[in-house]
């Protein structure tokens, strides 16, 4: 099966704390690490882990955070395809607390690959399911040569201007970031949307007529950290759907990959494999 990603990658410093602090404090970590988070790069590993290899099409800036980067996608089973930068490659800063809450501090701009740059687009042509976390709308247009389209509702903006219709939109239904507003996509509703609700699982509706809910997965241990439980979500949900699982099979799928993401340390700690299929 042949999966990819076209999002953002952020390089990402992590420090497990008692708790955030308020205006004017001090908080003291107990650990900290770094890794490739971002909603693209947790979710490129994710579909790697699952797949066996992806696709990932992003940009990154010709420095460390950069290079760093690439080298842990490289590893976990991604194949890369960058565009350079001149900007600097985006790095952010998660505060953990003590119940495993993360408290994300972006630094810079996103950056995010382009139709128009030298990239092997033409890899999508043979692609089964492609997420979509960032890109300007031709690269969306691009995307959209895959079986199977994901996109955030993050990418909303995006995903109408380019005029294609994805397969499923996936948002949240409390986060007021990743709201679904169905008149952004009212020239091409999308196949399936689906909100996230959090621990309490979550709701979707095809464009068949096909609504409900689904349910969320057992942990498979104790709360480690939230980071990338959504995307990790996100990243099997497009996984299932590309191996063409109905949609209630896939949320089930996507509902356990959350939770395993949840039980590691993030960025892609705990993530699901294929050998837990």
């Amino acid at each position: 099966m042949r999966v990819a990603m076209v999002g953002h990658v952020e390089w990402t410093t992590f420090a497990r704390v008692d708790r955030v602090p308020a205006a004017g404090a001090i908080a003291h970590a107990s650990e900290t690490w770094s890794g490739a988070g971002g909603g693209g790069g947790v979710a490129a590993i994710q579909l790697a882990k699952l797949a066996g290899a992806c696709d990932q099409f992003t940009a990154f800036g010709k420095d460390d955070a950069g290079r760093l980067a690439t080298d842990e996608l490289s590893s976990a089973g991604v194949r890369v395809h960058a565009a350079a930068r001149a900007e600097p490659t985006r790095e952010a800063v998660c505060l953990i607390d003590l119940a495993g809450e993360r408290t994300i501090t972006t630094l810079g701009p996103r950056l995010e690959a382009r139709g128009a740059d030298p990239l092997p687009w033409e890899l999508l042509d043979d692609a089964d399911a492609v997420y979509v976390t960032a890109g300007d709308a031709e690269a969306l247009r691009l995307a959209r040569r895959a079986r199977m389209m994901v996109v955030t509702t993050r990418h909303l903006a995006t995903l109408a201007a380019s005029g294609v219709r994805a397969d499923a939109v996936v948002g949240s239904a409390r986060d007021p970031h990743e709201r679904y507003d169905p008149t952004t996509l009212a020239h091409a509703p999308p196949g399936v949307i689906v909100l996230t609700e959090g621990a309490d699982g979550g709701r979707f509706e095809t464009s068949a007529g096909d609504r409900g809910r689904y349910e969320p997965s057992p942990l498979p241990g104790p709360i480690v950290d939230t980071y990338g439980g959504g995307d990790s979500f996100q990243a099997g949900l497009t996984y299932a759907l590309g191996a063409g699982m109905s949609v209630r099979d896939a949320l089930a799928l996507a509902a356990r990959c959350g939770a395993a993401a949840v039980s590691g340390r993030g960025p892609t700690g705990g993530q699901l494999t294929a050998a837990d299929l």
